[in-house]
């Protein structure tokens, strides 16, 4: 079974903890969210990333593409300025399917 990790602000974590999300990082600072990325990054268990949109655009562009061609973990972005790949896209590259056929 692979883990669910949540980076983001206080208020963006808030509800994944809630529904029971045990990986979540507070980051408050865009060297915190650099810092808890890289530590997800490193973590086998890891299968998927939620990331606030805004703290994906503060990290370093080579780390941002990374993030957006990973499998594994498969990052999705949240919010407002959600760009790159839909949902949809994610899905099928993570899986090999296309769940919506």
């Amino acid at each position: 079974m692979v883990d669910i990790a949540v980076i983001g602000n206080n208020e963006f974590i808030l509800g994944f903890r809630l529904a029971g999300i045990t990986k979540i990082y507070a980051a408050e600072s865009a060297e915190k969210v650099l810092d808890a990325v890289n530590g997800v990054l490193s973590d086998n268990m890891v299968g998927i990333l939620v990331m606030n949109s805004t703290d994906m655009t503060r990290l370093p562009a080579r780390l941002r593409q990374t993030l957006e061609n990973s499998v594994q973990p498969t990052v999705i972005t949240l919010g407002e300025e959600a760009g790159g790949l839909s949902m949809r896209e994610r899905i099928k590259r993570s899986v090999g399917v296309d769940l919506w056929k």
